[in-house]
């Protein structure tokens, strides 16, 4: 009993439940902002590079191999994407000031 004691102590000083917590909303505005790109955003791309269909597709032929710069394009937005909703999310709600309290302490 004393072993559990230590362990649900441990998860309350170290903040495990929000770190679980965030990692699974993490997920799930990862499927969003990855659904944003290749549904809405790359069709648009696609239609101003002048062509339809999915920017992810879209490769470059050098000799036997294939340069795939589309995708390589929606992962990089991708990733923008989420980077900017981390950092204003975390800012928003004050988190990384939480850190530096803890720093002091």
């Amino acid at each position: 009993m004393k072993k559990f004691a230590g362990f649900l102590e441990f998860v309350r000083e170290q903040g495990v439940v929000g770190l679980a917590v965030g990692f699974i909303l993490g997920g799930s505005v990862s499927k969003v902002v990855s659904s944003l790109v290749k549904d809405i955003i790359n069709p648009i791309l696609g239609i101003f590079l002048g062509a339809t269909g999915n920017l992810g597709s879209y490769s470059l032929k050098v000799g036997s191999s294939e340069i795939l710069w589309g995708n390589f394009l929606s992962i990089l937005i991708d990733f923008v994407i989420i980077a900017f909703v981390v950092y204003f999310g975390v800012k928003k709600l004050g988190l990384d000031k939480l850190d530096k309290k803890k720093e002091k302490k």
